[in-house]
């Protein structure tokens, strides 16, 4: 059985794909499972979720969605789509504290791979994570929770020590999100304001190609109860307000995003660039992202830039955006406060992967580490100087998972093998 992901520039190797539809069937087929693989929304472009042996979705698993008003969080299955319940927490009075850029993605897949939104204040979506409820090789239930001892590392696991059923989620209450953009920020003020351009607004992305204009556009996220509910200007930094809707995808239809404009919304439908209804991004795409160290983002913006004549034939656009510093081990914002470089491809697949290692020379000085679900061909012998914890994570995965039901030659290359 062959199946691909969602941007179609890979075919998964799995023998079968196991679709239960509650957590006792799921317990059910873990344990009489040799060798198993946690399938996601396939919202990745690496084959973090593939497998020889056999793959799972939790996708069928009932919703199940408990709020606690109490301890102020939210428990889902852990094959839920953010999109699928955002709503219903919006409804309940109560919110998130950021989402990514695609609503479209299950929870679990966001939390192992430490996928984030944009915020200097905001940590990686896997932060909101209060505790995890995990089907373990044996097909028992393991419940985590923060403060636990292996809690720290289990959230960002790369699903390489069970099948996460349930997650349970941090929330506060709902708040609304105006959006502004703003095009043509001189590449001066990139380099000189960076720092104050991210503080301007809860979440801002700055989208370049990496040519003369530093921006284009600056996508500036306000939350409506903060003191400076948005900007006030018609210009930030030299960059001048877009009066109209735009895709930061040049060819990309603007229906496809979220409402700008300025015009106040529920946060589950602002903090997304992207709307759940329509195909997400550019949909036929490649993906790469870098998050490193805050302190090093202006010269690694200057090392990409140096590599723009090869980068720029086989690329839609990048993405600037900036993530707080957490305690999770294998989150790629582990211990530092970070800028994530993002880059979305042309599907132009040998060409990019041509350019991978370059691309990784280039970062690599300033401790750069790879988003866990994108495209990277970095060295698996700095991943022990990368995460610091990585030795404490392999102890933690030989204890849960002795048999090594749910490894891959993925996490084997990254995580195992380094």
């Amino acid at each position: 059985m062959t199946s691909k992901n969602w941007a179609g520039n890979l075919s998964y190797s799995a023998s079968g794909l196991l679709q239960p539809t509650s957590v006792d069937e799921l317990r059910e087929m873990v344990a009489a499972t040799p060798r198993i693989r946690a399938l996601g929304s396939r919202h990745s472009f690496n084959r973090i979720a593939d497998t020889t042996a056999v793959q799972v979705s939790t996708a069928g698993i009932p919703l199940d969605l408990s709020i606690d008003p109490v301890g102020r969080t939210v428990t889902v299955g852990g094959g839920a789509r953010y999109g699928e319940f955002a709503r219903q927490l919006d409804r309940a009075g109560w919110a998130l504290h950021n989402l990514a850029s695609l609503p479209h993605i299950s929870v679990a897949g966001a939390i192992a791979t430490g996928t984030h939104g944009s915020g200097d204040r905001n940590g990686c979506l896997s932060t909101e994570v209060a505790a995890l409820e995990i089907v373990t090789a044996d097909g028992g239930t393991l419940t985590l929770r923060r403060g636990d001892p292996d809690f720290d590392g289990a959230v960002v696991s790369l699903g390489a020590l069970g099948v996460v059923s349930r997650v349970t989620l941090d929330i506060e209450l709902a708040f609304e999100v105006r959006q502004d953009l703003f095009a043509n920020l001189p590449r001066a003020s990139l380099t000189d304001h960076f720092d104050e351009i991210t503080a301007s607004a809860y979440s801002v992305s700055l989208f370049t190609t990496w040519g003369e204009v530093g921006a284009d556009p600056v996508w500036i996220k306000s939350r409506m109860d903060a003191l400076a509910a948005a900007p006030t200007s018609g210009e930030i930094f030299g960059a001048h307000r877009v009066p109209v809707q735009r895709s930061p995808l040049a060819e990309a239809p603007a229906v496809n995003t979220t409402v700008q404009g300025g015009v106040p919304g529920a946060w589950w439908d602002r903090l997304p660039h992207f709307a759940l209804e329509y195909t997400p991004s550019n949909g036929e795409e490649l993906q790469t992202e870098y998050l490193v160290p805050r302190r090093h983002a202006i010269d690694a913006f200057e090392a990409v830039r140096a590599l723009a004549p090869r980068l720029r034939p086989h690329l839609l656009v990048s993405e600037l955006r900036t993530v707080a510093a957490d305690d999770l081990w294998l989150s790629p914002s582990h211990s530092e406060d970070c800028a994530g470089i993002h880059f979305t491809w042309q599907q132009h697949i040998p060409e990019v992967a041509a350019l991978l290692p370059d691309l990784d020379a280039a970062l690599a000085p300033f401790g750069s580490r790879p988003h866990w679900g994108k495209l990277f061909d970095t060295d698996p012998g700095r991943m022990p100087q990368l995460y610091p914890r990585l030795t404490e994570f392999r102890e933690l995965a030989e204890r849960l998972d002795p048999g090594h039901k749910f490894r891959n030659e993925f996490v084997d290359r990254w995580l195992f093998d380094a």
